[in-house]
This record gives C-alpha cells, structure tokens and sequence, in this order.
C-alpha cells in the first residue's frame, strides 16, 4: 500500500474539488467534504459515501436541512492504488462519483460513464 500522509491526502482531495468545472461546481448545493482514514467496518472497501437528500430529490420541506456529507476514505483508496498517480486519479474519480450521486445520478448511470 502506497503511503500518502493525512493533510497531503486532504490536499489532493481538494485538488479534486477544484478541478470539477465550474458550472457544475456552482451548482453543489449545501455539502461539507469529509476525509476519513477508515470506511465503516460494515463495507471496508468504500471508497468515498454521498450521505443526503440529492438535488433531485429536494422540495420544500429541505428548507433549513442540515448539509448533506461526501466522505472521502483514504486507507481504501491507498490500498488499491500502486503510485501516486494512481492515488491522485482514484480521488478525482472518487470525488466526481460522490458528487454525481449529490445530482441524482445513480452508480448504474456512472458505470456507464466510466466512473465506477
């Protein structure tokens, strides 16, 4: 497993967001960004969790609604990843498949993407 420390993890997590285009950017909609060492020990190869109401899915009982989660796990991502490189690609396709669920798009749709 590749080492990659917890604040540089953090950073190319960040790099991630940054790199989604900004029309979409604009649109992620009361979100907070969460990195974990761990995924829950019920499904330890998670590599990242969409938590919320997508934006889909929103009337206007979501009014005042705590912000919805995109959790990050660094270990199952070290874990399957030989390089950096690797790591650096697993996060932004991590990062963008979390967002996509935020907009609705189910893992079927992604997988017929290519962001599995």
């Amino acid at each position: 497993m590749i080492e990659v420390a917890p604040a540089d993890f953090e950073d190319l997590v960040a790099e991630a967001l940054e790199a989604v285009p900004q029309e979409l950017a604009r649109l992620v909609d009361n979100v907070v960004f969460i990195v974990e060492d761990e995924a829950p020990p019920d499904d330890p190869e998670l590599l990242g969790l969409y938590e919320g109401i997508a934006l889909t899915e929103r009337d206007f009982r979501y009014a005042g609604a705590l912000p919805d989660r995109i959790t990050i796990y660094r270990r199952p991502i070290l874990r399957i990843c030989d390089t950096i490189d690797d790591v650096i690609d697993e996060v932004h396709i991590t990062v963008v498949h979390e967002i996509a669920h935020h907009f609705g798009i189910d893992d079927d749709r992604l997988h017929e993407l290519g962001y599995d």
